[in-house]
């Protein structure tokens, strides 16, 4: 009688030690920053347990909740994929050869990883979901977008580090060419950190940059590769994604903004150019 009263007090206690401790340990490997490539494994493998459409942004993107058993993390899905000889945007012009879509989301992130900007945009991954093939990113910790700032006329409670992530944005931004870019697509995060999201209407096949006088100051380090770029290797990392003119698009006006600088640096000196 003993004996049994000892092994049920035995069972009760492991019983009781899994139900703290399984809770504890899935919040630890929430709480434990993963990977890049994690990351990515998450997204494209997770199972998808709800989900919510957008009312922001005019293709309504759905913001999905993922969970692989241990995290449980939000993601938003972007399935457009819209192809129109000739468009009547928002603004009352028609652009020919109009193109709106999710791959872009996707050419956006990898040509960031090969310029060491990937910190800047969330990971986007492919991923089919519900019959749909789209872009699947990472949800991103947010307290407002710059819409929101500019309306409510917050200013950044550090100017230098907010100047130094918008130069990057905005270079980025020339060299992807998004005929969509506004200022609900740069979000702030609590402590400031900037991130540029939504890439579908961009890599238009113009040689021309769109905004040169945005080009002002320059990461030293994305100056560097910026310069080191090349077709093949771009043309590899975006194959599924980009076609042979968008590509030579993107250098071309690679060429533009690293031509631009070298005039500036010409002009002031490296020190008032690069950081």
């Amino acid at each position: 009688m003993h004996e049994l009263l000892r092994s049920w007090t035995r069972l009760f206690f492991v019983v009781l030690l899994a139900s703290v401790v399984t809770p504890l340990a899935a919040r630890a490997a929430e709480d434990t920053p993963l990977t890049k490539d994690q990351i990515k494994h998450f997204l494209q493998t997770a199972e998808v347990i709800k989900s919510k459409e957008s009312s922001k942004g005019v293709t309504h993107p759905w913001r999905l909740t993922l969970s692989d058993g241990t995290i449980t993390h939000d993601a938003s899905f972007q399935a457009v994929d819209e192809h129109k000889s000739e468009m009547k945007l928002e603004s009352g012009k028609v652009e020919f050869g109009f193109v709106d879509t999710y791959r872009y989301n996707i050419a956006a992130y990898q040509i960031a990883e090969l310029l060491g900007l990937d910190d800047m945009l969330p990971v986007y991954v492919e991923r089919r979901w519900q019959g749909k093939v789209g872009s699947l990113s990472w949800w991103l910790p947010v307290k407002m977008d710059d819409a929101d700032r500019v309306a409510q006329k917050i200013e950044p409670p550090d100017k230098d580090k907010w100047n130094k992530q918008m130069y990057r944005v905005r270079v980025f931004d020339e060299l992807v060419y998004d005929t969509d870019a506004n200022l609900t697509n740069v979000l702030i995060g609590e402590d400031w950190t900037v991130w540029r999201i939504d890439f579908s209407r961009a890599f238009r096949t113009s040689k021309d940059l769109r905004t040169p006088k945005n080009l002002v100051k320059c990461d030293r380090q994305l100056f560097d590769k910026l310069k080191a770029l090349n077709d093949d290797e771009l043309a590899e990392r975006t194959k599924r994604y980009l076609t042979k003119p968008e590509v030579k698009g993107v250098m071309a006006r690679r060429d533009k903004i690293v031509a631009a600088f070298q005039a500036l640096i010409a002009e002031k000196g490296e020190r008032e150019v690069l950081y």
